[in-house]
């Protein structure tokens, strides 16, 4: 088990890699075209660089964000950023190819063929948050297993006229604390019930208590 999970952490970080390098790429083209357009705009040549930094920069963080915030009320704002990003982006780099292409190349080769960076931008970006949050996620079985042997191994032997309520009680405080060791490690509330057996609103309570207890 610990072979197959170093080698798809390895691949993963293969393809974190590539992805990045293909990002990188896309980015520097959708980048070029679109400070173009806005110098060809009236934007100043000392400043048309920005314009493509922010198209492009929104795209970036609101794929980061709909990642970390899946599942959540609050994720329709990155979406609607992300999908209004993507839009300018890809409408930006398309009229900059109409405007700027050769008069012998048809207007629609060109505009597709500008359409291209910003695309691949907005998916190679996901990818890379996905894959790099997969990498993570295979470590923390390991954190919690260790959490687990540690914790039942420090426990000490529950004398033989200990009640079942006692025993009971035992078992909702070692659960409690392996939830508060996963919460630390990045697992969600869901994540966290479904793993231990419980309902997540029992976890939302584990670490409503502790707050309250901490402040």
């Amino acid at each position: 088990m610990r072979r197959e999970s170093e080698g798809r952490r390895w691949a993963a970080m293969t393809a974190v890699a590539g992805t990045v390098f293909i990002a990188a790429g896309a980015f520097w083209l959708s980048f070029t075209s679109l400070a173009d357009l806005a110098a060809r705009s009236g934007i100043g040549a000392g400043q048309a660089w920005a314009w493509p930094l922010i198209v492009d920069g929104i795209i970036v963080v609101a794929t980061v964000a709909v990642v970390a915030l899946a599942g959540q009320h609050s994720a329709w704002y990155p979406w609607a950023l992300l999908v209004g990003g993507a839009l300018v982006s890809v409408t930006a780099n398309a009229i900059h190819a109409v405007v700027a292409a050769d008069a012998d190349v048809p207007r629609m080769l060109a505009a597709s063929v500008a359409a291209v960076p910003p695309v691949v931008l907005l998916a190679i970006t996901h990818l890379t948050v996905i894959l790099t949050r997969t990498t993570d996620l295979d470590t923390q079985p390991a954190v919690a297993d260790s959490f687990s042997k540690s914790t039942a191994e420090s426990m000490p032997a529950l004398p033989s006229g200990e009640t079942e309520l006692t025993r009971r009680d035992d078992v909702v405080a070692d659960r409690r604390a392996l939830g508060c060791q996963l919460r630390e490690a990045g697992w969600s509330n869901k994540r966290i019930a479904r793993e231990l057996g419980v309902h997540p609103s029992t976890v939302g309570r584990w670490f409503a208590v502790a707050h309250l207890t901490d402040t």
